[in-house]
């Protein structure tokens, strides 16, 4: 039976691209440069903050001056961490529901804690999370199962009884390499040049209110 979720936190608890693209733009314009489209910058989001660098800059980590516009652009993010960011539409309906159901609840993000921490606070969810696992705080990050391994020591459940949530390939693959159950939510920073459906995950859901009766139908089956 499952009695831990696990979500990744951008894109699968928390509709974050607002802030992140807004980040971005901000950014651009200190820099001279026209602002990208909310659409362009959305599927982007999930893969963190190099890959915004490399959308808005065309630099990659090897370029010179990449790591300045990376500090830059994670500063102002910080600044702007929940200026629009909240839980997609029906998540606080969901977490709810988890808790009246005595299910335990946490995050595992590839977000370092500096960013996650004070998010996580904003949000108003750091003291109902059972574990809040970023970046920074296990061995090795996502598609490592480090930090999915590692949230459930915390939450002091078998890999068995968790499932792990996520919008990116490198959630499927940490889970899988952890040997736990994975979600795929549909509804999060996917590109259309992604295929969600070949990264194998357990189940996938189109919207947030298909999550808690997809769990009940897997701890079933």
């Amino acid at each position: 039976m499952i009695n831990t979720v696990l979500f990744d936190l951008d894109g699968t608890l928390a509709d974050t691209a607002p802030d992140l693209a807004y980040a971005l733009n901000l950014l651009l314009s200190h820099k001279g440069q026209a602002p990208l489209a909310f659409e362009q910058i959305r599927p982007v989001v999930s893969h963190g903050g190099r890959a915004l660098i490399e959308l808005g800059f065309g630099l990659s980590p090897d370029d010179v001056g990449y790591e300045d516009l990376r500090q830059e652009f994670l500063q102002i993010y910080l600044q702007n961490l929940a200026r629009e960011t909240r839980l997609f539409p029906g998540m606080e309906d969901l977490l709810k529901t988890l808790e009246q159901k005595q299910m335990r609840w946490g995050v595992v993000t590839n977000k370092p804690s500096w960013l996650t921490d004070p998010l996580m606070q904003a949000l108003n969810l750091h003291k109902r999370a059972a574990t809040i696992i970023s970046g920074d705080t296990a061995a090795r990050a996502k598609p490592f199962p480090d930090p999915i391994l590692l949230a459930c020591e915390q939450t002091q459940s078998t890999v068995e009884q968790c499932i792990y949530l996520g919008d990116a390939e490198r959630d499927v693959q940490a889970a899988k390499a952890a040997n736990m159950s994975t979600m795929v939510c549909l509804f999060g920073y996917i590109g259309e040049h992604e295929h969600p459906r070949e990264w194998a995950a357990d189940i996938y859901v189109e919207q947030v209110a298909d999550i808690y009766p997809a769990i009940q139908a897997w701890g079933h089956h």
